[in-house]
C-alpha cells in the first residue's frame, strides 16, 4: 500500500506544479482574475494532500487500514474538491456547464477533511496505546 500511495503522492504534485504552470501562464489571458485565484486554489489543495500522501506512505506512525482508508479519501477529494475547482474557473473555455458540477466540490471538501481526522484519531489512539 505505501508504494502506491508514494506513486499517487508523486503524480499528483507533478501535476499540481503542471496545472500551477498552466494556470499562471496559459490562462493568465484567458480567465478573469478571479478565476486565477480560484484555479490557484484547486493547485494548493491538491498539492498540499501530494505532501500528505508522502508524509502517509513514509510513515509507520499510522496504521495500514487507516492509511489505505486515507488514500481513498485524499484521492477521491482531489478529484471532487480540485476537479471541480479547475473546471469552476474555467468554464467560460469549454461550452460544459461545470456549474451543473458545483455540489461535488464541498463533498470532495469533506472528504479532504475527513481524512485529516482519521490521521488524528490513529495519532491519539496510538498515544493513549503507548502509555498504558
Amino acid at each position: 500500500m505505501n508504494r502506491t500511495i508514494l506513486i499517487t503522492a508523486s503524480i499528483l504534485g507533478c501535476l499540481s506544479i503542471a496545472f500551477g504552470a498552466f494556470g499562471a501562464h496559459g490562462l493568465k489571458e484567458l480567465i478573469s482574475v478571479q478565476g486565477l485565484n480560484t484555479f490557484e486554489t484547486g493547485v494548493r489543495y491538491q498539492m498540499y494532500h501530494a505532501l500528505l500522501l508522502l508524509f502517509v506512505g513514509s510513515t509507520d506512525f499510522i496504521k495500514t487500514r487507516t492509511k489505505r482508508n486515507m488514500y481513498y479519501l485524499i484521492v477521491l477529494g482531489v478529484l471532487f474538491f480540485s476537479g471541480s475547482i479547475y473546471g469552476l474557473a474555467t468554464n467560460k473555455l469549454t461550452s460544459f456547464d461545470f456549474k451543473t458540477l458545483g455540489f461535488i466540490t464541498p463533498i470532495g471538501g469533506v472528504f479532504l477533511i475527513s481524512a485529516w481526522v482519521l490521521m488524528i484519531v490513529d495519532f491519539v489512539k496510538n498515544t493513549f496505546k503507548n502509555r498504558v
